[in-house]
């Protein structure tokens, strides 16, 4: 076992006919901030959540934290070690966004409600939002609505965050907000693994871009590779389309 957070080791995933995922390997190591980026399809998303546990590879080995996540007895012991943002918010519409943030902590870790709500303020002050701890998610805007997901997903104390497309279901100018909050994780040395359309964020954040093309990784390097001088036909036709928009 190496030292990385996660490895991927020729991980194949189907969905009834479609071969979305073809023996893709893949390492990430500790601090590090991963962007996939792709079309559609691509397979991006599958990769996401495979890496959090949340879908199983048809085959392959996959090791996150050091959890053999292909080992069904013991996948479930990722639980506490990762955080997920999804592009929607899945927040309860009659709790506070406090209450939000802290019913996995009482629920699923057994905090008393004193633990639970100071762990929940402390999330909700990372992602500035402590001023808002009593609003319900009608009273918040999409991006603060998001940035309450994030808190959540930290208030667990995760040691790799997971963000699948958190922007896309925001307004243009909501976008910034939430960037802003996982810049800011990222600078924290927070582990995070990103699929994302947002190609700054891409650029300015990532530490390596992953181009992922028909369920394999068609190339990968730094921003400055990916973005200044791709090298891949697929990765420079994706990127002309992207940045012209």
């Amino acid at each position: 076992m190496s030292q990385s957070a996660i490895t991927l080791s020729r991980i194949s995933k189907s969905f009834g006919p479609t071969q979305v995922l073809k023996e893709i390997s893949l390492e990430v190591s500790p601090g590090e901030v991963l962007v996939l980026i792709g079309a559609s399809g691509s397979g991006k998303s599958t990769v996401l959540r495979i890496m959090s546990g949340l879908e199983t590879a048809d085959g392959g080995e996959i090791w996150v934290n050091k959890v053999p996540l292909h080992d069904r007895k013991r996948s479930s012991e990722i639980c506490g070690h990762v955080g997920m943002v999804f592009q929607q918010f899945n927040l309860f519409p009659h709790k506070t966004a406090l209450g939000n943030v802290t019913l996995a902590l009482i629920k699923a870790q057994k905090l008393s409600e004193a633990e639970a709500n100071k762990r929940g303020m402390a999330a909700l002050t990372r992602v500035g939002l402590a001023e808002r701890a009593h609003y319900y998610p009608a009273q918040l805007s999409g991006g603060q609505q998001q940035r309450v997901a994030i808190a959540r997903a930290l208030a667990v104390e995760p040691k790799i965050m997971f963000f699948d497309e958190a922007t896309s279901a925001l307004d243009p100018e909501l976008v910034g907000e939430v960037m802003e909050v996982m810049r800011s994780l990222a600078r924290e040395g927070m582990t995070m693994v990103v699929v994302t359309h947002e190609m700054g964020f891409a650029r300015k954040t990532a530490d390596r871009v992953v181009f992922m093309d028909q369920g394999v990784i068609a190339e990968q390097g730094s921003p400055e590779q990916i973005f200044v001088n791709p090298q891949n036909p697929r990765t420079q036709q994706f990127l002309s389309r992207v940045l012209e928009h």
